[in-house]
């Protein structure tokens, strides 16, 4: 039965708050430091995969901005097309890129250290440790390795005489033995660092470090959650050792005798292991609430605003409160003009294929071995292999020839949904690039990171009407380009093919055909690699493409092409994409009895935005 948990703002945690401070603990996780200068775990991420992007694709860290929205959808569209990284959100997406960017842990405590450097103590901290100073804050537990709670508490305690100052005992998870004697004795107030404080040898970082969580630091945790509530800043709730441990404190009698409250910025936002665990708790018969607050600094100051505090505190905490942002905005009543409108690179697809031949085989082949069985046949079969069966677009006699060694059979028909199925996708995917290629002069080139077509070159050997027929076919788009569609990298002498990289994707129920334009360049495998290191690199990183030496040239041949190309450029790839009768594409010329053939009809109008009011302009077709 679904447990409902109340929701509380800050003003109404900081009422009750402030009635007992001293039987509350405090948990802060990453976002309790974000208003500090020190980076989030989001911001690491996006850090590491900067980097990443950089070593895979020849850049220097200097020219790319991760804050610049172009280069933001640049890597981000690198990420989805590889698996080099779980997908975004994913618990293991934080620790796998830290690990491959810097797999020494040695590597990766000085990484903290620096970001650790950036940071001052917040509003907030000096909150928490004007409580602690004037005793009424016993004990804090934060994942996080700065010391700037520790750094807050030093400031607060020097304006107190030495008699009532509050002297804190820091303990991480390479002293928590330490922790554990506070705890037992009572001796407050407690700093409980749970991964590690960044001086220490011992951090905990990725997913493998995370799971060996220190036992004794976990008890320590434990003990302190069936004394006293418990209050959650800043966590997401990903690290599931942490998690854990505070699943196991409802198996105490006495779990969070005065309640667990859960900080976040929106209820909506919380994450469903952080959910599961606040219904276990109110089953428990805990005093359970979701705290609405827009950050630390925000809650901090509905906590100042009823807590009882020194005065010497109160206004050395004060003076430290951020000013208030919000200011009176003029709100703009006339109509907004019709432009701008952006042309979107994407073509609506208005049918798909629904079914694809299923064929039935003695035992389970690999991808990789049902191609190498077609291409000893020269059979240009699209497929998808699903264990003992395939689902194939093309014709019956060749597949069945070319799998004779597995008994290859028709089986019917196998239905389609790309929605549901990740294979079927693929299968769609791989279909629409062998149609977007066929009688048009390109060729696809199919890789896992993502497909894409490229303009193919002329070879001599080419008869003069198919070259007067291609020039025709072309002529838009090297007009839209303004330079040759094909040739060699001055200097380097390396070919070179416009192009564009394919996506299929379902936006708002509707199928469509993204595209992408660039230019690809075949550089030389000996040049991709860095040093002929097949191995590793210094600092013991699997090895990565060294740096493109088309790079420069590529950036100065794009650098140039303004909206006004690119509004060009986009509009002759859809005219070549959906120059066909009817603009229907079939992957194989076959006729109904030959086999099953993957058909699609695409419109010829890319996607258009607009502005939310109506306008006569809108009432077009192109």
């Amino acid at each position: 039965m679904e447990v409902a948990i109340p929701t509380l703002s800050g003003a109404e945690f900081a009422s009750a708050f402030a009635l007992r401070p001293h039987l509350f603990a405090w948990f802060l996780g990453a976002g309790a430091s974000a208003a500090s200068g020190i980076p989030t775990g989001y911001a690491m991420i996006r850090d590491f995969k900067k980097r990443i992007f950089c070593q895979k694709n020849g850049y220097s860290i200097q020219e790319v901005d991760s804050g610049d929205p172009l280069w933001i959808g640049r890597i981000d569209e690198f990420f989805k097309r590889s698996n080099i990284l779980p997908p975004d959100g994913d618990p293991e997406e934080y620790s796998t890129a830290f690990e491959l960017v810097y797999p020494q842990e040695n590597l990766r405590r000085q990484y903290i250290a620096d970001a650790i450097r950036k940071g001052t103590p917040s509003f907030a901290h000096r909150v928490l440790a004007a409580l602690m100073s004037s005793k009424q804050l016993n004990c804090l537990f934060t994942t996080n390795f700065d010391p700037l709670v520790e750094d807050s508490l030093t400031l607060s305690n020097a304006l107190l005489p030495p008699e009532q100052q509050a002297k804190p005992t820091i303990a991480a998870i390479d002293s928590a033995e330490r922790a554990k004697r506070c705890i037992d004795e009572s001796d407050w107030p407690l700093v409980a660092k749970l991964h590690g404080d960044y001086t220490s040898l011992n951090i905990k970082n990725t997913s493998a470090e995370l799971r060996t969580q220190d036992e004794r630091m976990r008890g320590v945790l434990i003990e302190a959650c069936k004394r006293s509530a418990l209050v959650i800043v800043g966590y997401s709730g990903r690290d599931a050792s942490i998690m854990e441990a505070l699943e196991s404190v409802l198996r105490e009698p006495s779990a969070y005798p005065s309640g667990l409250y859960w900080v976040t910025s929106s209820r909506d936002r919380v994450l469903p292991a952080v959910q599961k665990l606040l219904e276990n708790a109110a089953k428990a018969g805990v005093n359970v609430a979701v705290v609405e607050s827009k950050n630390f600094d925000e809650l901090a100051g509905d906590l100042i605003s009823h807590i009882k505090l020194p005065d010497v505190l109160r206004n050395y905490v004060v003076v430290h409160k951020p000013t208030e942002r919000l200011q009176p905005v003029v709100l703009r009543t006339a109509d907004a003009l019709p432009f701008p409108v952006l042309k979107y690179s994407a073509l609506l697809v208005e049918t798909l294929p629904t079914v694809a031949r299923r064929v039935s085989i003695s035992k389970a082949l690999t991808t990789d071995e049902v191609r190498q069985l077609l291409k000893e046949q020269k059979c240009r079969a699209v497929f998808a292999a699903l264990g003992n069966e395939l689902a194939v677009f093309g014709r019956d006699d060749e597949i069945l020839k070319a799998l004779t060694s597995v008994d290859a059979r028709v089986n019917g028909t196998i239905a389609l949904n790309p929605e549901k199925d990740s294979w079927a996708l693929g299968l769609l995917y791989d279909a629409l690039t062998k149609a977007l290629s066929r009688g048009r002069p390109l060729f696809p080139r199919l890789k896992r990171s993502g497909h894409a077509l490229l303009v193919a070159s002329s070879r001599a050997e080419d008869d003069e009407n198919l070259k007067r027929r291609r020039e025709t076919e072309l002529k838009a788009l090297k007009e839209a380009y303004g330079s040759p569609l094909t040739g060699e990298v001055p200097n380097l002498r390396y070919c070179f093919n416009e192009g564009i990289h394919l996506k299929l994707e379902n936006v708002q129920d509707r199928w469509w055909c993204g595209f992408e334009p660039f230019t690809f360049v075949d550089v030389p495998r000996e040049s991709r690699t860095k040093n002929g290191n097949e191995s590793g690199d210094e600092l013991g990183r699997p090895m990565m493409s060294a740096p493109d030496p088309s790079a420069d040239w590529r950036r100065e041949r794009w650098a140039r092409k303004f909206n006004g190309n690119w509004s060009q450029i986009i509009a002759a790839w859809a005219g070549l994409l959906t120059s066909s009768e009817g603009h229907g594409l079939s992957s194989f010329w076959l006729s109904e009895s030959e086999g099953i053939n993957a058909v699609f009809k695409l419109s010829p109008v890319t996607g258009w935005s607009r502005p939310s009011h109506n306008h006569s302009y809108f009432d077009r077709n192109k």
